[in-house]
């Protein structure tokens, strides 16, 4: 087994911020030295591979709960490897990918063949929701809990058409299955009403700004308090994703996050970006739910640094750019992310918005602890040894830095203040300064 030694590296971990060394035996981490701590010499004699991470931030590998690799049946978009690599050069360490493909995963054996396929093709850690249909609950309840993930539900029709509205069903889920729901909440009634009302007013070609029109903050509000009022009544495990308006915050709470039956998430494009960005970036940050106004922006970062919402993901959705071309009706939804996420949020914390701890907490702890993921999100002695090293150094995004298959990012052209230098999974290092090293990813494992 090799052994590395990480020295010098500010570590940033459960709250705390200090420098000190990581001691990687094999897959794990063995020891965790603190300040002026140095391994004993017979160790140091023993190591394989010493790394200075002087000036660098280390901090345990990203879990993005929400993902689209569309991958089987989309490829045309993405795949498995390629939009695993952009995960990894992101410093997203595991990624748990949602059910609408092609076929979708809403049957046990699509689940099995998904899986097995990753086994060979995925390049971080991998795991795959099952998702709820009108009729496939029989699916669902024979799932293996500490295999699957959660269940993903969607309350509004989005890419792959898999709406779950019918009060029978719904309750059906809610009530019986033990095991996390993952919502997308957006009230289709409302969506078609709003759509109806605006094509009336004017016409079929309505710029995409109307988008936000059609899909806003009640269509999100109506649904994320349906969801919510079905899990206090059946005591159902809830989590609210991508939300992305201030009046939902008023359905969720603070507090410790084992205690928690509702938690809700955000993504990095509701606290970047808003209805004021389609003059700039058109259909390209066209999204479910779409972008609301700056205000919501706004309150959203608050929730995240008061513990109103528990976790950030993705929901990186990559489209070809011919895809997205279209008005607010015809363009699809979706935006490639997954390698910037983290950039993104180091912004916040370069700007003194945001609190570097709270960034892990939110993308790498709240994941592990709310999805029950065994032995990952934590730099602790025993646990895999996923980690991210980041360094400070300027930099401006262009195409040719794009890994995602689809080839483009809305954030082309932005200037970000930090780089991921240095990925490891499993104790090995497989990704540095832009290279990439064969290392062997796992499916994630669930306490249920």
């Amino acid at each position: 087994m090799k052994t590395t030694l990480i020295q010098n590296a500010c570590i940033v971990n459960e709250g705390q911020m200090f420098q000190g060394s990581v001691l990687i035996k094999g897959e794990r981490i063995v020891c965790i030295y603190k300040g002026d701590d140095t391994p004993s010499l017979s160790v140091m004699e023993s190591l394989d591979e010493i790394i200075d991470a002087r000036g660098k931030y280390l901090i345990p590998g990203l879990i993005d709960t929400h993902v689209h690799f569309r991958d089987p049946g989309l490829t045309h978009k993405a795949d498995m490897e390629s939009e695993s690599r952009a995960a990894l050069a992101g410093g997203v360490t595991s990624f748990i990918d949602m059910p609408n493909t092609l076929p979708q995963t809403t049957s046990l054996q699509a689940w099995q063949d998904k899986m097995a396929y990753a086994a060979t093709h995925a390049k971080a850690n991998y795991a795959f929701y099952i998702g709820a249909t009108e009729n496939n609950f029989d699916e669902l309840s024979k799932a293996d809990y500490t295999k699957v993930p959660a269940v993903k539900l969607f309350m509004g029709s989005s890419t792959g058409n898999m709406l779950v509205d019918a009060d029978a069903s719904l309750k059906k889920i809610f009530a019986e299955l033990p095991a996390l729901i993952a919502v997308h909440c957006e009230s289709e009634a409302l969506i078609q009403a709003n759509k109806a009302k605006y094509i009336a007013e004017a016409g079929e070609d309505l710029p995409v700004a109307y988008h936000s029109k059609i899909r806003d903050e009640e269509v999100c509000f109506q649904s994320s308090e349906r969801a919510v009022r079905l899990a206090r009544e059946y005591g159902t495990r809830l989590h609210l994703l991508h939300v992305s308006t201030q009046k939902e915050l008023s359905l969720l709470e603070a507090g410790d996050l084992q205690d928690k039956k509702i938690t809700a998430e955000t993504c990095p494009h509701y606290l970047w970006l808003s209805d004021e960005d389609y003059a700039r970036y058109g259909s390209l940050i066209k999204c479910n739910p779409a972008l609301k106004h700056s205000s919501d922006r706004a309150a959203l970062l608050d929730a995240l640094r008061m513990g109103l919402i528990d976790t950030l993901g993705s929901d990186h959705a990559p489209h070809l750019l011919s895809e997205k071309q279209g008005n607010a009706l015809t363009a699809v939804s979706g935006c490639p992310s997954i390698q910037f996420n983290l950039l993104l949020m180091m912004e916040f914390v370069n700007q003194e918005m945001l609190e570097m701890s709270t960034l892990v907490e939110k993308f790498c702890h709240a994941p592990a602890t709310l999805y029950r993921i065994q032995d990952r999100g934590f730099i602790r002695e025993g646990a895999y040894a996923d980690l991210v090293l980041l360094e400070p150094e300027q930099w401006t995004l262009t195409k040719a830095d794009i890994l995602s298959k689809c080839a483009w990012s809305p954030y082309e052209g932005w200037t970000f203040s930090h780089r991921v230098s240095c990925v490891f999974l499993n104790g090995s290092k497989v990704y540095e300064a832009g290279l990439f090293y064969e290392a062997q990813a796992k499916n994630l494992i669930f306490k249920n």
